[in-house]
């Protein structure tokens, strides 16, 4: 199988329960609910993506023949002198249209802990060690359990009450970005303060500056 890749990318997770943890990104091209270009966003499921998963452009993206080859570019992000396991996060775009068996072995070969953050739309292709999930106004979600819910706030449609029998670690809510992105902060922090199994989740790599 082939890979699209935007991007490959070294940082500090922004945001969830891994908030300052460093990790190489890797994300994947391509959605099941927008298909990234402006002219589909009215009609597309998800409409508030922030985030440029078009095309295979980015530093580090392109096609990658095979999971060995995307496993070894992912691996020479990581700092060799870290003496820690390197941490991978598998992102989109939705990275479960193109994360399969195979390259998990490969990360596990190269000793990685993998992380996916996903829409919930599409099953696990096997064992990951973190599963962030993001539910979307108008798709069917599959996957009901993992360690973080994260859910983007507010979303017409979605009650963050109607998940909170499924089985999740945490349970985040992350302010909608965008110009009103103060206002639905402060109504974040609200529903937070009034629903304590809720914690607020802050993109704090755009406050930073970071990738």
């Amino acid at each position: 199988m082939k890979y699209r890749v935007k991007e490959i990318f070294y940082s500090l997770q922004g945001e969830g329960a891994n908030t300052g943890r460093p990790a190489v990104f890797c994300r994947f091209a391509g959605c099941n609910l927008w298909s990234g270009f402006e002219v589909d966003r009215e009609k597309a499921i998800c409409r508030f993506c922030d985030t440029d998963f078009v095309g295979t452009d980015g530093p580090g993206g392109g096609v990658y023949e095979d999971p060995g080859t995307l496993a070894d570019a992912v691996a020479s992000r990581w700092p060799r002198t870290a003496g820690v396991p390197p941490f991978v996060v598998c992102t989109g775009g939705e990275p479960l249209l193109q994360l399969d068996g195979a390259l998990l072995e490969q990360f596990n070969g190269h000793g990685f802990e993998v992380a996916v953050e996903t829409n919930g739309t599409r099953p696990l292709p096997g064992r990951l060690d973190w599963v962030t999930v993001s539910p979307k106004a108008g798709s069917r979600l599959v996957l009901e359990s993992g360690d973080e819910l994260k859910l983007v706030y507010p979303q017409p449609g979605l009650d963050p009450a109607s998940f909170e029998g499924l089985a999740f670690r945490h349970f985040f809510l992350q302010p909608m970005d965008g110009p009103d992105r103060w206002r639905n902060t402060l109504l974040a922090m609200e529903y937070c303060a009034d629903h304590p199994r809720w914690r607020l989740s802050i993109q704090l790599h755009k406050y930073l500056g970071l990738r």
